[in-house]
């Protein structure tokens, strides 16, 4: 999907002494976060992640921002600060260090040790880091950064005060206000009311819930749920969550105990990021809660924490569902925990999941249902309440869909905000003299990473995809001599992924040989111009007489 912007030019060269500021995704999705700020030549870039592929995007792995419009000035970037350690924040980094290696990177502890895997993934290994916790001040080049504390939904997320002599700039990352959260780091509210009374000229705030009235609920309120699906349990659990939910394990690893279960991690990346939480003191795992394998104790005493909680085709829990892990089978009586948010666009994949996990005979708990899981991200009274606390001059809501990003402005605009900017993924945004406005807008598109290939799927391959998935396949074979403006053999017809047989095809094989030899009479001679007749005339056919409109690869060849 392409962001053109046709209504806005691209935009002039940045006044002096101006900040510019454009998203290369996050603005209209869910996902592949990645904004870019630049002053005086030089560039910041905060999070760089993914989009995870929709059903109408078959054979796509991930999705990346669009890098096209700082590909040439890769030099500049003086570092990427990254606000938290999911992957819609940092899942798209490797490959922008894969054009440029040696980019310092900002994060957090816990951030940067969620990052190192990948890096070794990609063989980067020379990538400077920088450790940064809340209150630290890092400046790279023209940019103070000041780390601020914020609630996630995974432990030492950092919300980052951009200092430039344009103007100071609060970017919040993800982040939600739970007075009670269960590590004891709330978001520091006493900073972003210091930023406010410094002054705050552009304040960059998460939209994902600012369509949901009052206030996120707490962590903490979901533990009786969660005690209580073990208690009326009397067989084995399996508890699918974001393998990078390491609060939502310690519930389950504290529950565990308490009815004497024992809990065994399913699903590479929930057993890699569990370990290192576990060694960096994130997780705190009771003596013998955990063990290696599935089957350590007898099911009414084992709790499986599995990946797949998006119902993700390979992931733990969706093969469960299709009955084809390798290690795991679900029996009549098991307990599935779902918990987990349906992110947009999941939401049929998921029910795929748990109408499978139903008929294998397991009991399905989900958010539908029980009150197994909250959002990491901040209510309209949480978004109400940071700006009357910071009351900055510009707002521009990032990190949601079109919505999400309407209702957040909305919210800003009753409380008086003197100017919002409702930005997409491309649009750029200068900030002059306290003021900031929409000066125009780059290209940015998705960027497709499928198997090997980067960037090199478009749009239209996708709608190829779609089609043979939805339509069927047609091949056809004509063999002609062009001097005498002849059929020689054929044509051939071939279809796949169409319930008729090919001899449905019989009464258009005289109609294509007419239309062919009509064409080279009139002078056509090129094979691919003589495809076009025999895809024109076999496709009107396929429609009026199938009601399809299949994939028709016709081939003219000469004898």
């Amino acid at each position: 999907m392409s962001h053109l912007h046709l209504e806005l030019d691209p935009p002039p060269p940045l006044p002096e002494h101006g900040l510019r500021v454009f998203a290369l995704g996050g603005l209209g999705e869910i996902g592949r976060n990645m904004t870019v700020f630049e002053y005086d030549g030089k560039l910041l870039v905060v999070d760089c992640g993914v989009l995870f592929p929709e059903e109408h995007h078959p054979g796509v792995d991930l999705i990346l921002p669009d890098f096209g419009p700082i590909r040439d000035r890769l030099d500049d970037i003086v570092a990427v600060v990254l606000t938290h350690g999911h992957e819609d924040h940092i899942g798209g980094l490797p490959y922008l260090l894969r054009e440029r290696g040696n980019i310092p990177v900002a994060g957090s502890q816990l951030t940067l040790a969620f990052l190192d895997p990948k890096l070794k993934e990609h063989r980067l290994k020379e990538v400077p880091k920088h450790i940064v916790s809340e209150g630290d001040i890092e400046t790279f080049g023209p940019f103070e950064c000041e780390f601020v504390a914020v609630n996630h939904s995974i432990p030492d997320a950092l919300a980052v005060a951009i200092r430039t002599p344009a103007g100071v700039v609060l970017h919040t990352g993800d982040f939600k206000m739970d007075q009670l959260p269960l590590d004891g780091r709330i978001t520091d509210l006493r900073a972003f009311a210091r930023l406010g009374e410094a002054g705050v000229d552009l304040f960059l705030t998460d939209s994902t819930n600012a369509d949901v009235p009052g206030f996120t609920t707490s962590e903490r309120n979901i533990t009786p749920a969660i005690e209580a699906v073990f208690a009326r349990s009397t067989k084995r659990i399996i508890v699918a969550s974001f393998a990078s939910h390491i609060h939502r394990v310690q519930q389950v690893l504290d529950t565990a105990v308490k009815y004497d279960r024992k809990v065994a991690y399913v699903g590479r990346s929930m057993v890699r990021n569990m370990q290192i939480a576990r060694d960096l003191g994130y997780l705190k795992v009771p003596d013998g809660v955990v063990v290696d394998k599935i089957d350590a104790a007898p099911p009414e005493r084992m709790v499986l924490m599995s990946t797949g909680s998006q119902g993700e085709p390979m992931a733990a829990l969706s093969r469960m569902a299709n009955n084809s892990h390798p290690q795991v089978s679900l029996e009549p009586g098991d307990t599935v925990l779902l918990a987990s948010s349906l992110i947009p666009g999941n939401e049929n994949a998921i029910y795929r999941v748990i109408d499978g996990l139903t008929k294998l005979g397991a009991k399905v708990v989900h958010k539908g249902n029980a009150l197994v899981h909250v959002s990491g991200h901040a209510s309209a009274g949480e978004l109400l309440y940071c700006y009357n606390i910071v009351q900055p001059t510009n707002v521009m809501p990032v990190h949601g869909e079109i919505r999400h990003l309407h209702a957040n402005g909305a919210l800003a605009t009753q409380t008086g905000v003197p100017n919002v900017l409702l930005a997409e993924d491309g649009y750029v945004v200068d900030l002059v003299d306290g003021h900031a406005s929409i000066t125009g807008a780059f290209d940015c598109g998705y960027v497709y990473v499928d198997g090997s290939s980067v960037g090199d799927i478009s749009d239209s391959d996708l709608k190829d995809r779609r089609v043979l998935g939805e339509e069927g396949f047609i091949s056809v074979v004509v063999v002609v001599d062009s001097t005498s403006g002849k059929i020689v053999t054929g044509p051939e017809i071939h279809a796949r992924g169409i319930a008729e047989d090919d001899s449905v095809f019989d009464e258009v094989r005289s109609k294509i040989v007419v239309d062919l030899e009509r064409a080279m009479a009139d002078g056509t001679r090129d094979a691919r111009q003589l495809e076009q007749t025999v895809r024109r005339t076999l496709g009107s056919y396929a429609g009026r007489r199938l009601r399809r409109r299949p994939m028709i690869v016709p081939i003219v060849l000469e004898a």
